[in-house]
């Protein structure tokens, strides 16, 4: 079993670096670039400071961090997190760190065949396919790298699960495995979690077929104890997601309708075309009809395979294949829409579980009911299959049918080398192919569909990106620019990004940038300045930035203490012949006149003078304390007034004077404000901001470590006892089937 398993962990190492001959910076593409890496360097050095950040004000895009997806509470995040100042170079940080986790999610695959009963060897096959599948291999782990995180530890919950319903082990793995599924902070791996775990349940209940009350109780007791270190484990992760649900009235996913739309939803017809490398899906995506990468391809084996097994056999055998059946019919159901479910969108996300889901159900049959018996037959079988294959293939994307054509026949080769192999060497022969298969099919196709449609080009060497970077003073920047304005000349060091930043790329270069990457930005920022979420803005926000607020009558850019503005030429090209902003100048930056103006404050930066004070109507105030999460302020008011902060009205914030609590409202739903009574003399206000529902979150995190410990306490004790929970049906019984290599 040990030797299988290096057998996948090896499969997998030799699959990227296939992938990455064929394209150096494919696990540093799209959201990895943009997003993800920025949020590595930020947390690493805020971490190596002394502070965990949940809440950076002048951070205006992204500084709510409770309701990113930055893993705040994932220990093996963390320690990414920790890691990754120390490595310039972010393209080999990204593609190590994202093999580490193909590992972990081949392990995961290889462990959850073996608990279905599947031999080791295409167990193997399974862990190693699952990385290079389609959807994962060109969006999970080269761009959504939570989503990547989040299945590799839904998978090894999985086979925990199913191994804790046996009696074969305790919670506590159950447990951590769904926590660091759900705390990788993205929502899609919890809620596929919630189907696994239905899926095996099921699968459980069919296998024990309880009849009579004895026998259902029976059953019960080892789902119920599932259930609740499920149950604890989601209690734990409340922390995670309980702020961002909470925030989601003023966040851009507050919507929680049903929307059926086509965006990204997967026809059945293209996503059961998984064997044919060169398949290109045609459903409606960023770049058409018909697309440019092969998101539905899963392993080369796994519809021609189909015709090697034993179906007699097998059918006898059936109810131990309902889970997996069942958990990879949930996720084809998901697949064809609808496209929004609240926060989940684009369901061609979920292409991964259905490949998970085919690769454990076509593995698992073939480790126990693969078969060479009528051999002439069964090749002609799998030669039709094939062929619907190609047919299904051509019929999405006929432009490229000699592609399509030489892909058939190497699938075709390969098939025919594999079953020669089962005859003569037996199975370890057979899957040694089929695995040795998977590497050039890897590398051809990320060589296939280069140019990536999906990268930024964003630099990848931080030192390099800080030293031709502009060398500006202390204080909040604030980049006015359009991303869709650049020209691929543009995407370079030499060209636009020694200059403007998109998305999380300021964070890259330490640089103290109101911009970032977010999915979930607050709603009524965005309007304010037209910012979009990669940090676009429309040209009109030069004109809002510096237009007087009516409640104060202050200028956005004061509310917000920006100190410095930068615009992009490209997008507003007339600035430069204006006269700068009252209390503003343009300064020169050598070097970077050809993209940006820059203008600065006459009288220096005001960031840092009065705490996050932004405006002070009738008020006198003066900072005596400011950190991230609060703001201490000395008031006075005669007549009463207003206070108006350069905070963003996220949900969390209470506001008490002289100890007693009061209440706060919004500016322009922007901005916190304060209402100071009249008479107020010398007063200490304290406005403090702490994640919505933290005290719930502390005590469910409480509660669910305390649960897993009783539940593990149980286990032990019933170990000691020799009392284990009833397993389900054996299922390494080799009665009434045939393995490949002894089959004549």
């Amino acid at each position: 079993m040990y030797r299988w398993g290096g057998v996948t962990v090896l499969g997998v190492i030799l699959g990227y670096l296939a992938v990455v001959l064929a394209n150096p910076r494919h696990f540093f593409t799209d959201d990895t670039e943009s997003q993800y890496t920025g949020l590595w360097v930020f947390f690493g050095r805020a971490f190596r400071d002394g502070h965990f950040p949940l809440l950076q004000p002048q951070q205006w895009m992204t500084g709510n961090y409770t309701n990113e997806e930055a893993g705040l509470f994932n220990p093996p995040q963390l320690l990414i997190d920790l890691i990754a100042p120390s490595v310039p170079n972010l393209a080999l940080y990204a593609t190590i760190v994202k093999a580490i986790f193909a590992i972990i999610t081949g392990l995961g695959v290889y462990r959850v065949c073996l608990a279905y009963g599947s031999r080791p060897q295409w167990a193997a096959v399974a862990g190693v396919a699952m990385p290079f599948t389609g959807f994962f291999l060109f969006f999970d782990s080269a761009s959504w790298f939570t989503a990547m995180a989040g299945t590799a530890w839904m998978i090894h919950a999985w086979a925990s699960s199913e191994r804790y319903l046996r009696g074969q082990g305790g919670p506590i793995p159950v447990f951590v495995y769904l926590y660091l599924a759900i705390s990788v902070q993205y929502v899609f791996p919890s809620v596929e979690a919630v189907l696994m775990l239905l899926a095996v349940a099921v699968g459980y209940l069919v296998c024990r077929g309880p009849r009579t009350w004895p026998q259902w109780r029976d059953a019960f007791g080892p789902l119920l104890r599932l259930a609740a270190a499920a149950g604890c484990a989601g209690a734990a992760g409340l922390l995670t997601f309980l702020p961002s649900m909470l925030s989601a009235q003023v966040s851009w996913r507050g919507n929680s309708q049903i929307n059926n739309d086509q965006f990204l939803t997967v026809p059945w017809s293209e996503s059961l075309n998984p064997s044919l490398p060169t398949t290109m899906p045609a459903f409606t995506s960023w770049w058409g009809y018909v697309q440019p990468l092969p998101m539905t391809y899963i392993a080369w084996f796994l519809i021609p395979a189909l015709a090697f097994v034993d179906w007699k056999a097998a059918q006898k055998h059936w109810k131990q294949f309902v889970a997996i059946a069942l958990f990879a019919l949930m996720a084809l159901m998901w697949t064809a829409g609808p496209g929004t479910v609240g926060p989940l969108r684009w369901p061609a996300r979920v292409l991964p579980m259905l490949a998970l889901g085919l690769l454990v159900l076509v593995c698992v049959l073939l480790g126990r009911f693969a078969t060479l018996k009528d051999r002439n037959n069964r090749i002609i079988a799998g030669l039709v299959l094939v062929l619907a294959l190609w047919v299904r293939t051509f019929s999405a994307d006929p432009h490229q049918v000699l592609w399509h054509l030489g892909s058939a026949a190497v699938v075709i080769a390969l098939g025919v080398g594999a079953v020669w192999l089962g005859r003569t060497r037996g199975a370890s022969g057979a899957t040694a192919l089929v695995i040795a298969a998977m590497v050039p099919i890897a590398w051809f196709q990320v060589w296939w569909v280069q140019p990536t449609p999906m990268s930024w080009n964003l630099p990848a060497n931080r030192n390099e990106a800080m030293a031709a970077f502009p060398k500006f003073d202390t204080g909040t920047t604030l980049q006015l620019a359009e991303r869709g304005l650049l020209q691929p000349a543009d995407k370079s060091l030499d060209g636009a990004y020694g200059s403007l930043v998109w998305g999380n790329y300021a964070k890259d270069l330490e640089q103290d940038y109101v911009n970032g990457y977010t999915p979930n930005g607050h709603f009524y920022f965005g309007e304010m300045l037209c910012m979009r979420w990669d940090s676009s803005v429309c040209p009109d926000s030069y004109h809002r930035l510096f237009s007087p607020e009516p409640t104060t009558g202050r200028v956005l850019a004061d509310l917000m203490l920006v100190d410095r503005v930068v615009v992009q030429k490209a997008m507003l090209p007339e600035v430069g012949d204006q006269p700068a902003p009252e209390g503003w100048h343009f300064v020169d930056v050598p070097g970077h006149d050809k993209y940006i103006w820059v203008l600065e404050r006459d009288n220096g930066p005001i960031s840092a003078i009065n705490g996050r004070v932004g405006d002070a109507h009738d008020v006198t105030a003066t900072s005596l304390e400011e950190t991230d999460s609060t703001s201490r302020v000395r008031v006075s008011s005669e007549t009463g007034g207003r206070l108006t902060f350069a905070r963003l009205g996220w949900p969390g914030y209470r506001v008490t004077l002289n100890g007693k609590t009061i209440p706060f409202h919004t500016v322009a739903k922007v901005f916190v404000a304060v209402d100071i009574p009249a008479g107020t003399d010398n007063a200490e206000l304290e406005l403090s901001w702490r994640p919505p529902g933290w005290k719930i979150g502390m005590a469910g995190a409480a509660a669910g470590l305390a649960g897993v410990g009783l539940l593990q306490w149980l286990y032990v004790r019933s170990r000691r006892r020799g009392v284990d929970a009833p397993a389900a049906e054996q299922l390494d019984d080799d009665q009434d089937r045939e393995l490949v290599g002894t089959a004549k």
